[in-house]
């Protein structure tokens, strides 16, 4: 009970430290702080903005905000780091001029004086997002307090970084945002541009030590929001037949899964070693876009990203009743616009494979004209756009 009061009294001293810290201690003018969902990652927009300015525009002193779980990749990088929450990154993200990050902050950060907030957030939406959900079914919150919270922590954000006109104007009222809209198309899919060659794909299939001779089934689902074992912590079953797969498809592909990064699972794949590999932690899943010959996912924002690497899409929404008209609800109507064919069970995927593997992967009218519709903008130049948009002046 002690100790409990005694962690209470810290949190609300740190709290009110950053605060007072914010306010009163100087800008250090090139200071920019970046973080990747939640402190876990180097990747995604922010890992786009880094290594251009980097590149560019050396001048500016740079430090990632990192869960201490996850500071191995940054070591090994030799990427300068300060770990979450500690007395070193109180000091450094109060003085930082910039906030980098592409997902929420938590609510209790006040963002100091003069402090630029740019959020680069993490996908185009299918699901509804913050101030259009009608309900929410996440833990230890209800509709209007997750509401309430989220345009808060909106409300801080200077910049924001739109892949398309579709989702600029769902940003804008969803997240009730007001100020200055970057219309850049998103940084991380420079990579998919710029990088897609036999050369890098050999060389990532190389260092993720997959056999070369196989073809490459990437699963990438999303979580559901009511499946949860505590606030951050999701449950996540696995729908699919490995088995079933592994005995029709394991000659020629194996299957490469990524979950979500809120999913707090851990599968059991001994059974499938050499044919399912779990990257889940891996850095970046860029790198597993690049090396997929094939993208099956629900409702994952990943479609929208794969989908430039105009490569096949096969949504396994086994559960899509429930999760468009219980819990999440979309934006727009999936079985008419989704750039592949939507299946329910594992037999259906199968043959759906098969008949690639028959007839070619073809890019018909609605795929050529989802595509226009959301990748128009994603011409290896976004990052560009956004450091001109952040930084030139």
């Amino acid at each position: 009970m002690l100790l409990k009061i005694m962690k209470t009294v810290i949190f609300k001293l740190y709290r009110y430290m950053f605060k007072i810290f914010g306010y009163l201690l100087p800008k250090k003018p090139n200071l920019i702080i970046l973080e990747s969902f939640l402190g876990k990652q180097y990747s995604d927009n922010p890992r786009a903005i880094y290594e251009y300015l980097m590149k560019y525009y050396p001048k500016y002193d740079m430090y990632w905000s990192v869960d201490g779980r996850y500071v191995k990749t940054f070591k090994e990088k030799n990427i300068k780091y300060v770990k979450r929450f500690s007395i070193r990154w109180l000091f450094l993200m109060t003085r930082a001029t910039y906030w980098i990050s592409n997902s929420r902050l938590p609510l209790w950060i006040s963002k100091p004086r003069n402090t630029v907030y740019v959020q680069t957030w993490h996908g185009t939406p299918l699901k509804l997002l913050a101030a259009d959900m009608e309900e929410v079914h996440m833990p230890n919150t209800n509709t209007e307090t997750y509401k309430q919270n989220f345009l808060k922590e909106s409300s801080k954000w200077d910049f924001l970084i739109a892949p398309n006109a579709y989702s600029r104007e769902i940003f804008k009222r969803a997240f009730q945002f007001d100020k200055k809209m970057i219309n850049s198309g998103y940084p991380r899919n420079d990579y998919l541009i710029n990088a897609n060659n036999i050369e890098n794909i050999n060389a990532i299939k190389r260092l993720l030590k997959l056999p070369p001779d196989k073809k490459i089934i990437f699963y990438a689902p999303t979580w559901r929001d009511n499946q949860f074992y505590s606030k951050g912590k999701y449950k996540f079953e696995l729908q699919m037949d490995l088995d079933l797969l592994k005995k029709e498809l394991g000659t020629e592909y194996i299957v490469v899964l990524r979950l979500h990064y809120l999913v707090a699972e851990t599968l059991d794949l001994k059974a499938f070693q050499g044919f399912v590999y779990d990257f889940s932690s891996h850095e970046d899943i860029r790198d597993l876009y690049l090396i997929s010959d094939i993208l099956i996912t629900d409702y994952s924002s990943v479609f929208f990203d794969y989908a430039n690497l105009k490569r096949p899409i096969i949504f396994f929404v086994y559960d899509i009743e429930d999760y468009r008209d219980q819990i999440r609800g979309f934006y727009f109507n999936l079985e008419e616009r989704a750039p592949g064919p939507l299946v329910k069970t594992t037999k259906e995927i199968i043959d759906e494979i098969k008949n690639i593997n028959k007839y070619g992967y073809i890019l018909t009218q609605e795929i050529e004209d989802f595509y226009n519709t959301f990748c128009y903008l994603e011409d290896g130049k976004a990052t560009k756009r956004v450091v001109d948009a952040l930084f030139k002046e």
